[in-house]
């Protein structure tokens, strides 16, 4: 009976780690991706920055990150004036893992929209 709980507790453990080795880097590459989109919505609000700029910037970043995004799925937009109005970016984009006997789809949105306070 001893035996049969080392050998289960040993398999948990096998498993939390590649479970660990696959999601976590996706993740935070994900986590990164989403403080680099908030951040350029924040200072690109207020310049005169072209939608398309920006949008080559994110995707810049997406590649350096290994995010599978294509550039057309990166959507920049600005409402109102520039100064005045605000900046919303989406980037929707999908990561295929493959665990041992269970693919696995992970749906991710970095999205912000940032309001000028003027």
């Amino acid at each position: 009976m001893g035996t049969i709980k080392l050998l289960i507790g040993i398999f948990v453990i096998v498993a939390a780690v590649v479970l660990g080795a696959e999601l976590i880097p996706v993740y935070y590459a994900n986590y990164q991706f989403e403080d680099i989109v908030k951040t350029e919505a924040t200072l690109q609000t207020y310049t005169t920055k072209p939608e398309a700029e920006i949008q080559d910037n994110l995707f810049k970043k997406a590649q350096e990150l290994q995010i599978p995004l294509s550039k057309d799925q990166i959507k920049v937009s600005r409402h109102g004036t520039t100064g005045t109005g605000s900046l919303s970016i989406r980037a929707p984009y999908v990561v295929h893992v493959d665990l041992p006997g269970y693919p696995l789809d992970l749906h991710f949105d970095p999205s912000t929209e940032n309001h000028s306070p003027f």
